[in-house]
């Protein structure tokens, strides 16, 4: 391995450098947009069963909110619940903006990795090229095993480019799609706090969910 990390020159360092921050946000975004952690089950249920027994507190409210991603959007609108229905929703909406922003979080960043990756072993690949073609004009001597040994030392970084790139482009796909059911999901459990607070829908305590 390091022999083939020594044959793709310097262009090759950021290519592991790419490797390891893809590595690096695959792996805390996995953890951070589990379903269990951001939309847990039984959540709106339970803070309607608090609702109704008149248990909902400013401590509940906080608690609440750094409980979840959801419940940071529940907690912002039954803080304002008794302002209205228009109200509840935007402060619900203006909420829920920052959730999603935070669990969009280095996603962007995951995605420029998979679109350079495969540009840095390309142009490693044209130096290497260059490189090989120079020395044999300078040479004045060119045989075609030397010219395929040269050529396929340039190919490693082509190579290495896209082993980080093919990964960084599917997870990248792969998470926004998570995200995106996420805040379906939320989006629906906000929706139904708002109707059970002013009165228009009935909870299911038992499946927690309205």
């Amino acid at each position: 391995m390091w022999e083939l990390v020594k044959a793709g020159g310097w262009i090759m360092l950021p290519i592991i450098l790419c490797s390891i921050v893809a590595a690096a946000i695959i792996a805390e975004r996995l953890w951070t947009l589990r379903p269990s952690r951001v939309t847990p089950p039984h959540l709106l249920g339970q803070v309607w069963k608090w609702i109704k027994e008149k248990k909902l507190s400013n401590q509940q409210l906080k608690e609440l909110r750094a409980d979840s991603p959801l419940g940071e959007i529940l907690a912002a609108g039954l803080a304002n619940s008794k302002r209205g229905r228009e109200i509840m929703k935007e402060c619900i909406e203006e909420a829920a903006a920052r959730v999603v922003h935070d669990l969009e979080r280095y996603l962007n960043a995951l995605g420029t990795i998979a679109g350079i990756a495969p540009l840095l072993g390309l142009l490693g690949t044209v130096l290497g090229m260059i490189e090989i073609f120079s020395a044999f004009m300078g040479s004045g001597m060119a045989n075609a095993p030397q010219l395929a040994g040269g050529i396929a030392k340039a190919l490693i970084t082509t190579a290495a480019g896209l082993i980080v790139a093919i990964p960084a482009l599917f997870f990248h796909r792969f998470l926004l799609r998570r995200v995106d059911e996420l805040v379906v999901g939320m989006e629906q459990e906000a929706i139904k706090l708002v109707e059970v607070v002013q009165g228009d829908r009935d909870v299911d305590l038992d499946e927690g969910k309205a």
